[in-house]
C-alpha cells in the first residue's frame, strides 16, 4: 500500500513539474532573436536582384524624410483619437486624420502592455516577454540592435524629452535630453510641463534630425481616476495643442526642394476600463498611429483606420530614414508610407524587409536548412503586388503588372509555390514595358 502511495505521489510530483514547465514555456517564450552579436550595417545590405536591364544597387534607397518628430503619449487609447469623442478630445489631430496629408492606423501592442517592453518593441521591432515587466522598474542599457543605435551610427542628431526610461535604455545616444521620472503617479501636470518647456527653443533650431517626446500625464490620470475621468479631455486637448504647435513649426521650416518632414503620433499602450494596463484587453493593446507628412496625399474624409502591428513602425522608420532594419525586427513595412516613392524603390524596400526577415527566420529555426524556400503567404503576395496594381489602375498600358509573378491564380489554387523572398526574387523589368 505504501509503495502504491509513493508511486502515486511521484507521479503527481512529475505531473506538477511538467505543468509548471509548460506554464513557464508559454508565459516566458523564447524570443525570436538573431544569434549574431553584431548589429546590422549598411555594408551588409544585399544588392538588388538582377533586374534585366539596369545596374544592381547595393544601397538602401535614399531617405524619404529629412526630419522626424515622434510624439509618444503614454496610455493613448485608439478611441481617444478615432472614436466618437475624437473630435472633442483632439480636434486638430482629428481634422488632419480626416482632411490632412496623413496615414492613420490602429497599432496593436503585444502584451505585456507596460512602458519599457513597449519602448523596446518600438525601437528593436522585436516582441519582448513578460520577464521585461520586472526590468521595467530599473531598465538596463539596451544592447540589442535597435533603431536609435542605427540612427546614431548614421550620424543622425537626436534630441529626447520625457520618460527617463529612454535615457536608461539609450544613455549615450542623444545629443540632448531631459528625463522625467514616471513613478510619481499623482503628478499629471508638471511631468508634462517638464517636456513642453523645451519645445519652443528646440523647434527653432536646425541642429537635430530626430526629436522624441514621451508624455506621461495621460497615463497618470488613468491610474488615478480611469479613462472616463473629467481630467481626460483637458489633458488630451493639451496634447492636441502641442501637436498643433509642432506641426505648424515643421510647416514653417519646410524648404522648397528639400525632403519632407514626418510627424508621428503614437502610444506605447492603451488603458483598460479601470485605467490600468499590462494585460491583453482590447483597450490595452489598441493604440493609434498617425503619420503626418506633406509626402502623403490629402484625405477627403474619415476612413476606417487599418490595423498594423506596433512593431511594423520600426522597419518603416528605418527605411524612411535610409537606415538598415534592426536584425531582430519582426515588423513589416507599412506600405502606404512609401506609396509615393518610385516603383523600383517600393520594391527595393520590400526586398530589404523580406531579406532581413528571412535571415532572422533562418537563424532562429534550427530546422530551417539553407536550401529551403521561404514561401510567401497570400497576404505577403498582396503586399508586394499592391503598388503594381495601383500603377496598373492608373495606366492601362501596364497590362502585365496586375500579376507580376505570373502565378497568382496558380498560387490561389495551391498548385505551384511562389518564388522565395530569401532567394531575392525580383520582377524582370524587361516585362514592365508599356504596350504600344
Amino acid at each position: 500500500m505504501r509503495i502504491r502511495s509513493s508511486v502515486f505521489a511521484c507521479f503527481c510530483l512529475i505531473l506538477e513539474v511538467l505543468g509548471i514547465a509548460l506554464f513557464l514555456r508559454g508565459f516566458f517564450p523564447v524570443p525570436i532573436k538573431s544569434s549574431f552579436s553584431s548589429k546590422s550595417k549598411l555594408s551588409d545590405v544585399p544588392p538588388e536582384p538582377f533586374t534585366g536591364r539596369s545596374l544592381n544597387s547595393s544601397k538602401v534607397p535614399d531617405a524619404l524624410f529629412k526630419r522626424v518628430v515622434i510624439v509618444l503619449i503614454d496610455a493613448l487609447r485608439e478611441d481617444f483619437v478615432f472614436g466618437p469623442n475624437g473630435r472633442k478630445y483632439m480636434p486638430y489631430i482629428r481634422h488632419l486624420v480626416e482632411r490632412g496629408s496623413t496615414h492613420s492606423f490602429v497599432a496593436k501592442a503585444r502584451p505585456p502592455t507596460v512602458t519599457m517592453p513597449r519602448i523596446k518593441a518600438l525601437t528593436t521591432g522585436s516582441i519582448p516577454g513578460f520577464i521585461d515587466v520586472v526590468m521595467n522598474l530599473n531598465s538596463p542599457v539596451l544592447l540589442e540592435d535597435n533603431l536609435i543605435w542605427q540612427a546614431k551610427t548614421a550620424g543622425k542628431r537626436m534630441v529626447f524629452y520625457g520618460d527617463d526610461t529612454w535615457v536608461k535604455l539609450f544613455p549615450k545616444h542623444f545629443m540632448e535630453y531631459d528625463g522625467t521620472t514616471s513613478f510619481f503617479v499623482s503628478d499629471y501636470t508638471e511631468v508634462d510641463n517638464n517636456v513642453t518647456r523645451h519645445l519652443d527653443s528646440t523647434l527653432k533650431r536646425d541642429d537635430w534630425d530626430i526629436l522624441i517626446l514621451h508624455y506621461l500625464g495621460l497615463d497618470h490620470i488613468g491610474h488615478i481616476s480611469g479613462p472616463h475621468s473629467s481630467l481626460i479631455q483637458p489633458k488630451l486637448m493639451e496634447m492636441d495643442d502641442i501637436l498643433k504647435k509642432i506641426h505648424g513649426s515643421l510647416i514653417l521650416k519646410e524648404a522648397e526642394g528639400a525632403l519632407p518632414y514626418l510627424l508621428v503620433l503614437c502610444g506605447d499602450h492603451g488603458m483598460s476600463e479601470t485605467g490600468s494596463h499590462g494585460g491583453s484587453s482590447e483597450h490595452e493593446v489598441n493604440t493609434p498611429l498617425v503619420l503626418i507628412s506633406p509626402a502623403f496625399k490629402k484625405k477627403v474624409g474619415m476612413e476606417k483606420p487599418s490595423t498594423v502591428e506596433q512593431v511594423d513602425l520600426t522597419p518603416t522608420l528605418a527605411l524612411g530614414l535610409g537606415l538598415p532594419i534592426s536584425q531582430n525586427s519582426v515588423g513589416r513595412l507599412i506600405q502606404p508610407v512609401v506609396e509615393e516613392a518610385s516603383l523600383r524603390d517600393q520594391l527595393r524596400f520590400l526586398h530589404l524587409n523580406g531579406h532581413q526577415l528571412s535571415y532572422l527566420l533562418k537563424d532562429s529555426m534550427p530546422a530551417y536548412e539553407k536550401g529551403d524556400r521561404l514561401r510567401m503567404d497570400p497576404r505577403t503576395v498582396r503586399t508586394i503586388q499592391w503598388p503594381m496594381e495601383k500603377q496598373a489602375q492608373t495606366d492601362p498600358c501596364w497590362f502585365d503588372l496586375r500579376d507580376p509573378f505570373g502565378s497568382e491564380s496558380r498560387t490561389r489554387e495551391g498548385k505551384e509555390p511562389l518564388p522565395s523572398i530569401s532567394e531575392g526574387y525580383w520582377p524582370n523589368y524587361q516585362s514592365l514595358k508599356t504596350a504600344k
